[in-house]
């Protein structure tokens, strides 16, 4: 998860890093998010202009348009007037959150049972990654001491032809998809290696992590947590730019770092039978395909 700073601890390194060059609309996006989370930009104030926005991050008018919309529609900011800054918006407290922030949150409160197990159905494991970097850091440094961690993730198959990624001018282009199993293969092996070392250290006494693939593209997240509760949270296609083997390739592509998650739970904070029953159902989801037409990998 990103750290939120203030504009006077802000590290120097992300000053240098905005006057080094263009940077991304993910880490403008997420620079903001920071902000308005800690308070810097506060709600019912303004942003700066789209001018100032993008002579600030050494960008594109354009490019910040996107940045702009993205968190329009993660409720982040209001709905802009013609030519006017983008106004923050007070936050709900029930209102689903990003999911690098409520995942990140929910794996944290998982990691406080004696017995951890952490269900996946998504694209990659890039968002299960970031959420787990806290709880891992936590367990090295002797805070947590689960007894067991049991992760099954379930992936779409490198076989297939996704929806998504692909580009924009021709579907048929091979390197979105090229580009997806390199992070797919990336995080995942990234993930089980963080993970088993935890056992191999002797900090947790078993950890198991098992990744299978089905012959689907996965259209939404699903993070089922201690058989208590259920996240997910939905892909929106959007178009973006993104470097891949030196070339800049606009692509329409999913941003799950940024995707709202709801939360359902059968635990004692359940809202009501249907909340607990929507936890059940999804277990049954997840292992119907786990234990038929999953198909087992191995990463190296």
């Amino acid at each position: 998860m990103v750290r939120a700073v203030t504009e006077e601890s802000r590290p120097a390194a992300e000053d240098q890093a905005l006057q080094a060059g263009p940077q991304s609309p993910d880490h403008i996006a997420e620079t903001l998010r920071a902000r308005i989370r800690s308070g810097e930009l506060a709600p019912s104030s303004r942003l700066p202009t789209q001018r100032e926005l993008a002579e600030q991050f050494g960008t594109t008018r354009a490019v910040i348009r996107q940045v702009l919309g993205l968190l329009e529609r993660e409720g982040y900011l209001g709905s802009r007037g013609r030519g006017a800054p983008a106004q923050v918006m007070t936050p709900t407290q029930d209102a689903p959150r990003p999911a690098d922030v409520e995942l990140a949150d929910r794996i944290a409160t998982a990691f406080q049972a004696e017995h951890v197990s952490i269900d996946a159905f998504s694209l990659t494991t890039e968002t299960l990654n970031s959420a787990l970097a806290a709880p891992l850091i936590a367990v090295s440094a002797g805070e947590l001491r689960p007894r067991s961690i049991n992760v099954r993730i379930l992936l779409p198959s490198p076989g297939i032809h996704p929806a998504f990624p692909r580009l924009v001018s021709d579907p048929a282009d091979p390197r979105p998809i090229a580009r997806l199993q390199r992070i797919t293969r990336t995080f995942s092996a990234s993930l089980r290696h963080q993970l088993l070392s935890l056992a191999e250290r002797g900090l947790v006494k078993e950890v198991r992590v098992e990744i299978r693939t089905v012959e689907v593209t996965p259209l939404y997240k699903l993070y089922l947590l201690n058989d208590l509760e259920a996240l997910t949270g939905y892909y929106q296609v959007v178009t973006r730019t993104v470097e891949f083997e030196n070339e800049e390739l606009e692509i329409y592509d999913v941003l799950g770092l940024s995707s709202k998650i709801f939360r359902a739970s059968r635990d004692k904070d359940s809202r009501d039978e249907q909340d607990a029953a929507f936890v059940a159902e999804s277990r049954l989801w997840f292992e119907s395909l786990w234990s038929t037409i999953a198909e087992p990998v191995t990463l190296g």
